[in-house]
């Protein structure tokens, strides 16, 4: 069981090399793939954590687990928008065969437009494929802290996620729906968020197990 600790910080050293055989998935985002509140890829953050640190907080962990033969490689980093994400593609997909693109909800915090965030999500399927990977792009995730307002905006985001997947040939994981109340729509569950905007381990293990590779 691996789930390399890579691509979390520019100090970070390169990722070990996988085990002989197995499918190297790059899962490239923000907090949600680097595994906030609870964990993190970059051991200084972790280090911030104390006492609730808990490796299981991130869905590649879940994944891996659930997926013979991968080895997950997170680079998530926590607060970066989509354009940030993108610049970090290159490395973090490095010896990879597999990219999974997870990112936009930072953006919406910081006013950009679901179109703005649609086509920098495309530019990045768009380079993942023109480096040979097999690419899946994920939904924006129920914000509770930001409901009512931000959902809207999330539902339309995700709409263009959804088309982008059907006209760039991506595999689309529908992580909202996973996620978010039936009985309160719009808002994850209670059991499934630690902090009303990230995933709990439960929330995480959810999405992980889910993962179905291109």
């Amino acid at each position: 069981m691996l789930v390399v600790p890579a691509c979390g910080g520019e100090d970070e050293p390169p990722p070990a090399p996988a085990p002989a055989g197995s499918t190297v998935v790059a899962a490239l985002g923000d907090s949600i793939t680097a595994g906030s509140p609870r964990w993190d890829p970059n051991p200084d953050i972790r280090e911030q954590i104390g006492s609730q640190l808990d490796r299981r907080s991130q869905y590649e962990l879940w994944a891996e687990r659930a997926l013979p033969d991968t080895d997950f490689r997170n680079c998530g980093v926590p607060g970066q928008l989509t354009d940030e994400i993108a610049r970090r593609l290159e490395d973090c997909a490095d010896g990879a065969d597999v990219l999974i693109i997870q990112g936009g909800v930072n953006d919406l915090g910081s006013g950009r437009s679901p179109a703005q965030i649609a086509a920098n999500l495309r530019g990045m399927a768009r380079a993942g494929k023109r480096l040979g990977l097999r690419v899946a792009i994920v939904e924006l995730l129920p914000w509770n802290r930001g409901y009512p307002v931000a959902d809207r905006l999330i539902r339309d985001v995700n709409r263009r996620i959804a088309r982008m997947a059907r006209e760039e040939g991506l595999r689309l994981l529908r992580w909202y729906r996973l996620l978010e109340d039936p009985r309160r729509p719009g808002r994850m569950r209670d059991v499934w968020t630690d902090d009303l905007l990230h995933p709990s381990v439960a929330g995480y293990r959810r999405l992980g197990e889910s993962v179905e590779l291109p």
